[in-house]
Parts: structure tokens; C-alpha cells; sequence
């Protein structure tokens, strides 16, 4: 009994071989493509301390900045945002400042014919002071709000949220 390889053979061995290799080439960085997101931590539960003072707040919304780092791949950069931030009793609230309609930047007492309303430019969207929505105006919801809290006598801000105010 002979153990010789044949050429047909060979090349059948080393044909699947290669495929072998070309199909794990291809399908392990698909893998991790699709496993990555389930082993990185979660930073956007980390609470952002501004400049802020909570002394400074008002039961007037307030333009609050925050800077964060921003990683993308392999660049990291600063980003600044900011937040609607008003008192409500002895309770801080921050908005979002994005409107639910196009994206666009809503601002306090914007519109003259409603200085007590977030106003979007876009298409004149209203928002009520707790970011509801005004019927028959374009947002398709409420702005978004974000965990606000206080370390050492200064505005943390936290991750964004649902709006639980309406």
C-alpha cells in the first residue's frame, strides 16, 4: 500500500488551503467588526464638571458650556457643547439644545413673540420652558434632557436622555 500523494491531490490540498486562509482573512475582521462594540466601556455615563457655578443658576434657562474628548478610530479630539440649564424649585434641569425637527440649535427667548419659549430658526419651532413641544409648530417631539448635577458648587453634566419633564 502506497502513501504517495498524486498531483490531482496536491493541488485539491492546496487549493482548499489557500481558500482556507482568504476565507479567515476575510471573515475574522468582520467578526470583530461585529463583536468590538460588546467588549468597549461605556464613558458616556461619566459626568462632565463645567465652569458653572450652581449659584449662578436661575429659573431662567442659561447657556451652560461643557468640553468632552471625542475619540474617532484613532483621532481624539476636544469637543464643546452646551446645555440649557435652568432651576426648578431646588431641582437643576439641562436640555438638550438640538430640535427634534432638523437638528437644528434652539435658543431661549428667540422669537419676540414668545420670549418664554425655546425658539428653533429653522422653521420656527416652539418649545415650552420644560423643551414639550408646542402643537402646530414642526419639532416632532420634546428636546432632549440631560443628567445635571452638582460636584463641589459646580454644574455637572451627565449623558442625554429622554425627556421625562412631559
Amino acid at each position: 500500500m502506497s502513501n504517495k500523494v498524486t498531483r490531482r491531490q496536491f493541488l485539491n490540498y492546496s487549493l482548499m488551503g489557500v481558500g482556507s486562509f482568504m476565507a479567515a482573512g476575510m471573515i475574522l475582521p468582520m467578526g470583530r467588526f461585529a463583536l468590538d462594540p460588546l467588549f468597549q466601556t461605556d464613558a458616556e455615563g461619566d459626568e462632565i464638571v463645567t465652569s458653572v457655578k450652581v449659584s449662578e443658576i436661575t429659573e431662567e434657562p442659561q447657556k451652560v458650556d461643557f468640553t468632552f474628548t471625542q475619540q474617532d478610530a484613532w483621532y481624539e479630539s476636544e469637543v464643546t457643547n452646551f446645555a440649557w440649564v435652568y432651576k426648578d424649585g431646588n431641582k437643576l434641569i439641562g436640555l438638550s439644545p438640538v430640535c427634534k425637527h432638523l437638528g437644528c440649535t434652539v435658543t431661549w427667548a428667540g422669537d419676540d413673540g414668545n420670549p418664554d419659549m425655546f425658539f428653533c430658526p429653522c422653521h420656527n419651532g416652539l418649545y415650552t420652558k420644560d423643551g414639550n413641544n408646542v402643537p402646530g409648530t414642526p419639532p416632532r417631539g420634546p428636546l432632549d434632557e440631560f443628567e445635571v448635577g452638582e460636584k463641589d458648587g459646580y454644574i455637572t453634566i451627565g449623558k442625554k436622555k429622554e425627556n421625562t419633564l412631559v
